[in-house]
């Protein structure tokens, strides 16, 4: 850390909250910088200031090792660093880190498979900003058997019970029987327990979960409850994924915005055979655009 940091930055990244909460607890007044309250856009020196939170200091290090961990969650554990009710939590498997560890994403209780720990938020962040799409994929067991309709609408995108869409998912069948289907499904989103929504939606109950993989990440034949730390290739294989991302939802951002332009100069896009993004236009003007 040095001088000149904003302080959302300097709390997301100790892992006490997402850059975005952060800017939150700013806006309620519950961050104090050397016993002033600071405002959004403020800026520290991690060395010299005094920063705390609810009145609690923050402790800063000077120099902070990032480590990146990935782990098999089993069944029956919840992701979250602690819980008042006692029930077992993903970090009770993390006996072998020393350092503060918390999880990049979630998985729900009954659900198991990959899941990425660290103590850098700044890579926490870029791996689960929605604007970075970084595609994850998961082996789903749904009851009753899943028809051909149901997988059509799965992958087209399906409006969940908060009335939202989904983005469009790969799918495919790895196994289908008279009574279950086995899907694989990637999507690049991260909504709560949006897979089992999305499944719920289209009137399929899912029985087992698995998270296989993230990015360029496979769980592979990691055992129940172990972890392993990531590595170099690994790291920045998954960066490049977020970038990529990022690029991809940065191009569809700015072909929408031409579309609702055109829209509004001539009229009423007419979609042609072919590539998805050429279009033929109905002038509200007179005569046809191409």
């Amino acid at each position: 850390m040095a001088k000149d940091v904003r302080i959302q930055k300097v709390l997301s990244e100790q892992g006490l909250c997402s850059r975005r909460a952060a800017e939150q607890i700013i806006l309620e007044g519950r961050v104090k910088l050397n016993g002033h309250p600071v405002k959004l856009g403020d800026k520290m020196d991690t060395v010299t200031d005094l920063l705390s939170v609810d009145g609690q200091n923050i402790y800063i290090p000077k120099k902070t090792e990032m480590v990146y961990v990935m782990m098999n969650k089993p069944r029956g554990y919840i992701t979250t660093l602690s819980d008042e009710r006692g029930r077992k939590t993903v970090v009770d498997l993390l006996t072998e880190y020393d350092l503060r560890l918390f999880p990049v994403g979630r998985l729900d209780k009954d659900s198991e498979g990959l899941l990425f720990f660290t103590n850098d938020g700044e890579f926490a962040n870029l791996l689960t900003h929605p604007s970075n799409g970084v595609n994850k994929m998961y082996r789903v067991t749904v009851y009753p058997h899943a028809t051909e309709e149901q997988i059509i609408a799965l992958t087209d995108g399906v409006v969940l019970d908060d009335g939202t869409k989904t983005h469009p998912a790969v799918i495919r069948v790895v196994a289908d029987e008279p009574e279950r289907t086995v899907l694989e499904m990637t999507i690049s989103e991260g909504k709560n327990r949006q897979i089992r929504r999305m499944c719920e939606a289209v009137g399929l109950e899912v029985v087992r979960l698995s998270r296989k993989a993230i990015g360029p990440v496979k769980l592979g034949m990691l055992p129940p409850g172990a972890t392993r730390e990531l590595t170099k290739a690994e790291l920045l294989g998954l960066r490049a994924s977020a970038q990529k991302g990022k690029q991809k939802t940065l191009h569809e951002a700015n072909y929408l915005r031409g579309q609702q332009k055109l829209k509004r100069n001539y009229g009423r896009p007419i979609k042609k055979e072919g590539n998805a993004h050429s279009e033929s236009w109905t002038s509200n003007k007179g005569g046809n655009r191409r």
